[in-house]
């Protein structure tokens, strides 16, 4: 057990990468993934098909194949950036794919009569989106986005296969070293299944908090 003491710093640092990771993943997917959405419900046809070729590429390629292509071809193209930085651009984009049906899950919950009386006192279809649908969408999509999060909690362990010095990576390491790998890679699991608890009872709270009454 004095191998985990001695290791407690990188294991502590790469946990740190694990969390930015998940964090700034999951901020961005939440923001793009509710434009996307928007974008879909939209009347004006091109924004509907972007919006609808976007969501349909991400969820029909691998998160894996996608981080190979950002950090080994993109620097052939030209762009250069660091290695977490790509990582987390990469799965905030195929994030935001389920996170954007998760929020059109939502809409369905708005009722037509509601968006018919938003028209009849003025709004604009900008406005009825903003102070309507997507706030009572998203309120009613806490649960299906919380597992999303859950999700993306998880898929942060491929961003090792890449370079990304986080979780996974670091229990790797630390298990060429040591040759201890239930042990190494069971407390790497117990960490992971701590963080899902915890976005789970997060979402689980705000889901009771802002649930709609009618």
């Amino acid at each position: 057990m004095d191998f985990f003491a001695s290791s407690a710093g990188p294991i502590a640092q790469a946990l740190g990468t694990t969390i930015l990771l998940a964090v700034s993943a999951g901020v961005g997917s939440i923001v793009l993934g509710t434009l996307v959405t928007a974008a879909r419900i939209s009347p004006v046809p091109v924004l509907r098909w972007a919006a609808f070729a976007y969501v349909q590429f991400f969820v029909n390629v691998p998160l894996l194949v996608l981080l190979v292509l950002a950090v080994f071809a993109l620097p052939d193209a030209g762009f250069l950036l660091p290695l977490t930085p790509t990582a987390i651009i990469v799965l905030t984009l195929y994030e935001a794919a389920y996170v954007a049906e998760a929020v059109r899950s939502g809409v369905n919950t708005v009722s037509r009569g509601e968006i018919e009386a938003s028209r009849a006192l003025g709004f604009s279809l900008g406005q009825t989106l903003r102070v309507l649908v997507i706030p009572q969408s998203l309120r009613a999509a806490i649960q299906p986005i919380g597992n999303v999060m859950i999700a993306l909690t998880m898929n942060t362990a491929l961003a090792a296969a890449v370079g990304v010095v986080e979780l996974t990576s670091a229990a790797n390491k630390l298990n060429l070293v040591e040759a201890q790998p239930i042990l190494i890679f069971t407390a790497a699991g117990l960490i992971y299944m701590v963080l899902a608890l915890a976005i789970g009872l997060t979402a689980g709270r705000l889901e009771k908090k802002l649930r709609i009454r009618r």
